[in-house]
């Protein structure tokens, strides 16, 4: 069943993640909506901002991005960053499994006016997209309430990252990798990160993070 606005205004979107498969799934949701069009595909932050450019050349900038939080390269904070830079007012929307209070505080921080769990409904998202697209915000209460439950958190999300990648046991290579870093900067950030919640290595730093629910 198709959804539209009474004055019919045509609303448009980008979608940025880099799993395909999730792409697909909320251009086919969006779809069911006649008032809501994807103008186009990003499988990272890079992508987006060069998919975005040419559309804004040709006087077809997006009203709302959909931006995956965790994506190699520049994340979504990071592209949403940019793409607030480049374009005043454009309305960037989070779609995220994380509720990590560095996280939302930071997207808020860059101006993003949209935080939504990728568990969201075909309703809800596209609820979502009118929202921001007339100027408002939305941040999903289940994402609010666990972010303010777990306090405030002393790592950066690229801290946390790091931390969160190493859970397994992963070796500095392999966490970089994870995290699309040089080793020496994994290395950095393991240390920040130790350094910052008084552990006295990275995986006594994981369980400190964890108990707090900042990972």
């Amino acid at each position: 069943m198709t959804a539209h606005r009474e004055d019919d205004t045509m609303m448009t979107t980008v979608l940025v993640d880099d799993e395909h498969l999730i792409r697909s799934a909320m251009a086919a949701m969006l779809g069911l909506n006649d008032d809501i069009e994807v103008l186009g595909e990003a499988a990272d932050g890079a992508q987006a901002i060069e998919l975005i450019g040419r559309l804004a050349a040709a006087e077809k900038r997006p009203d709302v991005v959909l931006l995956d939080l965790q994506m190699p390269g520049l994340d979504g904070i990071e592209t949403a960053e940019r793409l607030i830079g480049d374009y005043a007012g454009i309305g960037l929307v989070i779609v995220t499994s994380h509720g990590r209070p560095g996280y939302l505080k930071r997207a808020l921080e860059v101006g993003v006016r949209g935080f939504v769990p990728k568990t969201a409904s075909a309703e809800k998202l596209a609820e979502v997209v009118r929202q921001v697209a007339s100027g408002g915000r939305y941040v999903d209460p289940e994402l609010a309430a666990e972010a303010l439950a777990a306090g405030e958190s002393p790592l950066t999300p690229r801290e946390a990252d790091v931390l969160e990648f190493s859970a397994d046991g992963a070796s500095i290579e392999e966490i970089a990798v994870r995290a699309s870093l040089s080793p020496g900067t994994t290395r950095n950030y393991l240390s920040s990160a130790s350094m910052k919640l008084g552990a006295a290595n990275r995986h006594e730093a994981l369980a400190i993070a964890k108990r707090h629910g900042w990972i």
